[in-house]
């Protein structure tokens, strides 16, 4: 059997150690390098090869794999490692803005790497597993060059040539995720107020939490999501006045059991701009339209 190819992974936080010892499972040779040298001990002792430098750790690879705090981490590390990059493809799987990838990937061109940006959508326990999937975007001919490595992390989704995609993506899903931990938690605190635990309610509203998607289309998301990019929010269920009504009155129950009302304050206020703007009869997503920036 043919050896597999090297990979360099730049960062051992917790995500980045569960990469490695994934890659290492599957057999390929694995030269890290972190800024905390005991972060590698793990790693080290599953058979990563630990190296003194970033200069040493880029040219021990053509895959460079970054998983770091942010994008500012990724220049203070590889600053002093630009004249290993030529030929090299970085994949940096660190969280940040779109406009900051993009830089990145200007950044790394100008020093003759191939850049591609991704977002890893499980925490670190779940990585390699089969539930693991992340998304990708920036050089087409990079990426398909080390698909089959990438694989072994998660199934990659590659959305396109632009770099931003990804990260947009990965901060879109994390914009659904934590928003629903401050909404579980604002409930919990609102129940808790007449003395349901969290114990008790948990569970509860689990149910609902699962029902959820059948909740917002009867038809499929996959027809929710076509009407909302064609611009059209037929009202027939759901309308903006009756969420809204909803939404003033969780408002004024938090109010009145004394806890934080700025998450409902926020919600009431989305529903309360459709109404004001005359399409209260609308469905519920129309204040997808209040949300957006100009549209080009």
């Amino acid at each position: 059997m043919p050896a597999l190819s090297p990979v360099t992974v730049l960062g051992l936080g917790p995500m980045g150690r569960a990469m490695v010892r994934t890659l290492i499972a599957a057999g390929h040779p694995v030269t890290v390098w972190n800024r905390t040298r005991r972060r590698a001990d793990n790693v080290v002792s599953a058979g990563a090869r630990l190296v003194a430098t970033p200069s040493d750790a880029v040219a021990a690879s053509d895959l460079v794999i970054l998983s770091l705090t942010d994008y500012q981490a990724m220049w203070d590390v590889l600053d002093g490692a630009t004249g290993a990059l030529a030929g090299r493809t970085v994949v940096n799987l660190s969280s940040d803005t779109p406009d900051k990838t993009r830089e990145a990937a200007a950044w790394a061109a100008s020093h003759g790497a191939s850049f591609v940006a991704g977002g890893v959508m499980v925490p670190e326990p779940m990585v390699g597993t089969e539930l693991s999937y992340v998304y990708y975007s920036g050089d087409t001919e990079a990426f398909e060059a080390h698909r089959t490595t990438l694989a072994r992390i998660g199934e990659p989704r590659f959305l396109g040539d632009d770099p931003g995609r990804a990260q947009l993506m990965y901060q879109a899903q994390l914009d659904v995720f934590l928003t629903t931990l401050s909404g579980f938690m604002h409930a919990t605190a609102l129940v808790g107020s007449a003395g349901i635990t969290a114990e008790q309610f948990l569970p509860e509203v689990m149910r609902l939490f699962e029902a959820v998607p059948a909740m917002m289309a009867v038809d499929g998301v996959e027809k929710l999501g076509a009407r909302i990019d064609s611009g059209e929010h037929p009202g027939e269920a759901g309308n903006a006045i009756m969420m809204g009504a909803t939404a003033d009155h969780i408002h004024a129950t938090a109010t009145s059991v004394g806890i934080d009302t700025s998450l409902p304050a926020a919600v009431r206020g989305h529903y309360r701009r459709v109404i004001d703007e005359g399409h209260g009869t609308e469905s519920w997503t129309r204040i997808i339209e209040g949300m957006r920036g100009p549209r080009s």
